[in-house]
């Protein structure tokens, strides 16, 4: 007589087969489970302090970044089963720290892994250890790569030591292969909690990182071993320091508003390096001309103006250019690198990069943190085929002893290097200053191979005449015998220089390609991307997919900017 596999308790008992001929009684121990981890534990400790700090559970979080019913995971029931040890029922479960699977932003595929802080609050010895590497994937598939990070240790717990009975060498937990993924397709992370260790490390291997109101961050007690600091998680390395030093790119208001912020990111770029940007139906025409770009650039040149406000007034807009959120503008890294003012936009549908710098920071000389923001952004554009609306007001690098400190130069130099070696189309609009070897790496990046035209603003030269004559004629300035006498010379030596100031002298030396209407600027930009778009980047496209085939390490031969 065959057994009764329910022992007569009525409970199936784990691991016998109810019925030989079917596999109906493995499918439903698999959905019985998947149910089970699927459903938050409301009694559960880390469920409730979760909820009791403002934060959604990990798969709130994947209903709210992905499109409706669009996720498939990964490893749905990794973790550890508990079962009744007289019945064999499933009594509970404690899944992985993390939640893996594949979805669609806006009907676009992307694989999602994200950390779930009410297991074991992120600690490794709540997760499996194989789950973790194979979240750092996604060149093979070509989709994106989203991470939501929320552990106060990524890399390992000290805890796990006991359980394995010995300690090990730490590894990079696919790290490597996340950078290989880098090489190919668009990565982000969102900053949703503590992250420390090895999870910080994955915050900044991206392409696009941004926080609501956290930030990445060692824990107090490992750096008041180490430093003796005692100081609490904020104070050491709270959202606001990582905003301002370029760990992070931008900062959300709100988890809803993190996941909308990668989305926005995200609908500018390809899937991979093999792909053209997406182009899609833009209800602004491409003839537009605003008259307020006219009078945008004051005729006093000391003055500075709103540079955003002169960016929507070029791209597409859907409203009102007073109003941001109407415009195609996204900008990133808006809290560090202040000088240096970066994003995507479109024009007439089409995706391209924005770089300038903001007057109103620093007079718009580029310190160390806006070259660097400039160099990493540049290589962004130029890795999956951006092309650049480069729109140029720079008075120089700055300078001063804390531009000497921070190493001014040498980071300025990554940036000309990014700009001169980038392999896109650079549009380059001069609509002021271009002074000295900053001017002169922004407003002629491709070294005379770009499109370049000038506003009739345009002011450029070896140094910024003011500061120019006061060194070249030092000592007849300073031979002067009052300070009346001093200025009235400096006068007349500015009215003598101001002849040759014009941009149109240098025009008629065809130093400067074209000087333009500044309200033709959005229609001149249009065609140029059509252009692009039509004939440049499907060429740029299939010399990454000979070079670069998908059995290729892109980053051995190209590389990555972080």
């Amino acid at each position: 007589m065959p057994s009764d596999p329910s022992n007569g308790s009525g409970k199936t008992q784990r691991g016998d087969i109810a019925d030989a001929s079917s596999w109906e009684h493995p499918l439903s121990q698999l959905r019985e489970q998947q149910t089970l981890i699927q459903q938050p534990n409301l009694q559960d400790p880390g469920y409730i302090r979760q909820k009791a700090n403002g934060k959604l559970w990990v798969r709130e979080r994947l209903t709210a970044l992905l499109d409706q019913e669009s996720f498939a995971e990964v490893g749905s029931v990794t973790g550890n089963p508990i079962f009744d040890e007289k019945t064999g029922a499933l009594t509970s479960f404690t899944p992985a720290n993390s939640v893996t699977g594949f979805g669609r932003i806006n009907g676009r595929k992307v694989f999602v892994t994200a950390d779930d802080f009410s297991v074991r609050g992120g600690h490794a010895d709540g997760g499996i250890q194989m789950k973790a590497p194979y979240g750092e994937r996604g060149k093979q598939e070509c989709h994106w790569s989203i991470r939501l990070l929320d552990g106060s240790s990524g890399g390992g717990s000290v805890a796990t030591y006991l359980t394995m009975g010995a300690t090990y060498i730490p590894g990079l937990a696919g790290l490597g292969r996340s950078m290989d993924t880098m090489a190919v397709v668009p990565v982000a992370s969102a900053l949703l909690g503590p992250v420390v260790g090895l999870a910080s490390a994955k915050a900044v291997i991206g392409h696009f990182r941004q926080c609501d109101g956290k930030g990445p961050q060692p824990g107090p007690p490992v750096v008041k071993q180490a430093t003796f600091e005692d100081l609490s998680k904020e104070a050491l390395g709270g959202w606001e320091i990582h905003a301002q030093n370029g760990t992070v790119d931008n900062v959300a208001t709100s988890e809803q508003d993190a996941f909308d912020q990668i989305a926005k990111f995200l609908s500018y770029l390809p899937s991979s390096i093999f792909a053209l940007p997406p182009v899609i139906e833009s209800p602004d025409s491409p003839t537009r001309r605003e008259e307020e770009l006219v009078s945008i650039i004051p005729r006093r040149r000391a003055r500075p103006y709103d540079v955003r406000r002169l960016i929507r007034l070029i791209v597409d807009a859907k409203g009102p250019v007073d109003d941001p959120g109407s415009t195609s503008f996204f900008e990133i890294g808006q809290t560090w690198g202040r000088c240096i003012v970066t994003g995507f936009a479109r024009l007439a549908g089409r995706p391209v990069g924005i770089l300038t710098s903001d007057c109103l920071v620093n007079g718009g000389a580029i310190d160390a943190l806006g070259s660097q923001k400039s160099a990493r952004f540049v290589t962004l554009c130029d890795h999956f085929g951006l092309p650049l609306l480069n729109l140029v007001d720079l008075p120089g690098f700055a300078i001063g002893s804390v531009a000497e400190r921070t190493a001014t130069i040498r980071h300025g130099a990554a940036a000309m290097s990014a700009l001169y070696n980038a392999t896109i189309p650079i549009y380059t609009v001069i609509t002021r200053r271009a002074f000295g070897v900053a001017g002169g790496a922004f407003s002629d990046p491709e070294d005379g191979a770009g499109t370049r035209v000038a506003w009739p603003s345009g002011d450029w030269g070896s140094l910024p005449l003011e500061g120019g004559i006061e060194a070249a004629y030092k000592r007849q300035l300073n031979a002067a015998d009052s300070v009346e006498a001093r200025e009235k010379l400096m006068a007349g030596l500015l009215k003598q220089f101001e002849s040759v100031r014009s941009p149109m002298k240098t025009a008629h030396k065809f130093g400067v390609e074209e000087i333009i209407d500044p309200r033709d600027t959005r229609p001149l930009a249009c065609e140029w991307t059509a252009h692009v778009y039509e004939h440049l980047l499907p060429q740029l496209s299939t010399f990454r997919q000979t070079r670069f085939g998908l059995d290729s390490k892109p980053s051995s031969g190209r590389g990555y900017r972080l």
